[in-house]
């Protein structure tokens, strides 16, 4: 044989050998390959089909996650949403024609005890069982993909803690931020109903406290003047006409008195002056203008030798013995506030010093940008220490009456809705929907979806810790009402198939 044909036949060999390797590398890992792994060829020898088998244990109810016990399925694999491998869960199997002794009479009876518990609905609980306080289920319903189990020694191990729901008194706090206003009601201003020229003026500055009474500035006005002339006229011809015989003469002489003594009270002019231009019968050629109210000087326009009309508003006086302060509330709590309700309020001033007050009106607008509602509160100020547009920080103790609450930790928001869980004894949780009013003293009220009594978990809740574990684990439990409300049998299973379908088991070598 030449060299040419043994360099063939080795091409052949190693040929033949390079595909018998590529052969078996394909038949090794070609359900690996997205486009071989649909060919039965490759896949046939490679798909491990795991079938319900009995052991000493018993038979395979279904496989389950440690970490999501709702995932239920009925082959082995991977969890739909750890893709961590199922565990499987036996079932119980009575062994037939054999005498049972006390001790596994015990043992039966307190695997039917749990079985029961692990069976049980949402309603009949007892809270009594052996003294412990422990939620223990009297009535038999259908088992729900919502209870699940944690063993009490994991319970113990990792913190849990379960609290009753109980009725309390709520009591709302509102805490907010407001400002001290002025109160609007008690701002006089003060002008003449005469005009003429200011000679001299008493108050010189903005601000000054006056007293009501005390004088703010004389005027001389020719119109006033010549009504002082007329008043006195009028007095004389009422002494000489007064005890006339006719009475028409008497009459007109009173007549003309009173009514030019009217015309100075309506000018303002006090009685005390009248009396004193009486008591001297002579004309005053300026009058003083006295203040109408007690309070602080916030507008001054009075100037010496200055013309004034009955249009210009000489002084502003605001009496500051009330206060008013304007905060803001959020829209959530508008329907807790009412007129009426006291407030208690505290200013950086006076640290350690409360002022008590009431809410006095509700502004009927809302602000867009921040979402809040102003309230008017009215707080005496009798020793004038609170100040206009000083910061105050103020808070409203709202009692909400007795409602049943659940501590806050208790509960779990995922956004679209509100989770507990619930201790039904035995190491059994049952994952509830609840609806919430409102949070008070570190409590919701509950409006729907627990009763007295019943034990929640207050802490280590985190077992279900991230929202996407927790949505993944409401999708398989299923759109189970508030009030209980299994899903059918059909929908069950029909939601098992999906979760099948999308868990395919991975390959084992």
């Amino acid at each position: 044989m030449n060299n040419d044909n043994k360099n063939k036949i080795l091409k052949i060999a190693s040929i033949f050998i390079a595909v018998i390797v590529v052969f078996f590398i394909l038949y090794i890992y070609g359900y690996k390959i997205p486009v071989l792994e649909e060919i039965p060829f490759f896949s046939r020898g490679h798909e491990h089909i795991y079938k319900p088998v009995l052991s000493e244990e018993g038979e395979i109810e279904y496989w389950t996650c440690t970490m999501h016990p709702s995932v239920r399925l009925k082959d082995p694999g991977t969890c739909p949403i750890c893709k961590m491998d199922l565990v499987p869960v036996m079932k119980k199997v009575n062994v037939p024609n054999e005498s049972p002794s006390m001790e596994t009479e015990e043992k039966e009876g307190t695997q039917k005890q749990d079985a029961t518990e692990e069976t049980q609905g949402t309603q009949g609980i007892d809270h009594s069982r052996h003294g412990t306080g422990i939620p223990v289920v009297k009535d038999d319903v259908k088992e729900s993909k919502s209870i699940f189990k944690v063993d009490p020694q994991r319970q113990q191990l990792i913190g849990v803690k379960t609290e009753p729901v109980t009725v309390r008194p709520l009591e709302k706090a509102i805490r907010t931020v407001g400002m001290v206003e002025l109160d609007e009601t008690k701002i006089t201003y003060v002008h003449t109903k005469i005009s003429g020229w200011i000679e001299k003026v008493f108050v010189n500055f903005t601000l000054q406290h006056v007293k009501k009474g005390d004088p703010l500035f004389s005027i001389y006005s020719p119109e006033l003047v010549s009504t002082q002339e007329e008043y006195l006229l009028a007095l004389r011809s009422k002494k000489i006409l007064g005890d006339n015989k006719f009475p028409e003469i008497a009459g007109g002489a009173n007549s003309l008195l009173d009514s030019t003594r009217r015309r100075l009270q309506l000018w303002d002019i006090s009685e005390n002056q009248i009396r004193e231009i009486e008591r001297s019968g002579k004309v005053e050629k300026s009058l003083i203008i006295n203040s109408p109210v007690t309070g602080y000087v916030i507008e001054k326009n009075a100037f010496d030798n200055m013309y004034v009309e009955p249009n210009t508003r000489v002084y502003t006086i605001a009496d500051h013995s009330v206060v008013w302060v304007d905060a803001d509330i959020y829209e959530s709590e508008i329907s807790l506030v009412k007129p009426g309700q006291e407030a208690t309020m505290t200013v950086n001033s006076f640290p350690g010093e409360e002022f008590n007050g009431k809410i006095t009106y509700l502004l009927p607008h809302l602000e867009s940008a921040t979402r809040t509602a102003k309230i008017r509160m009215e707080f005496p100020n009798p020793d004038l220490k609170l100040l206009p547009k000083m910061y105050a920080n103020v808070e409203i103790d709202i009692p909400l009456g007795e409602k049943l609450t659940v501590p806050e930790s208790a509960v779990l928001r995922t956004g679209k809705q509100d989770i507990v869980f619930v201790d039904r004894g035995g190491g059994h949780m049952e994952m509830r929907r609840v609806e919430l009013g409102q949070k008070a003293e570190g409590n919701y009220e509950v409006l729907r979806g627990l009763k007295e009594g019943e034990m929640v978990v207050s802490r280590a809740n985190f077992l279900i810790d991230a929202e996407s574990k927790i949505q993944a684990a409401i999708a398989t439990w299923g759109e189970e009402s508030i009030d209980g409300e299994e899903d059918t049998v059909e929908m069950e299973l029909q939601k098992e198939e999906e979760i099948n379908e999308g868990a395919k088991p991975e390959h084992i070598h």
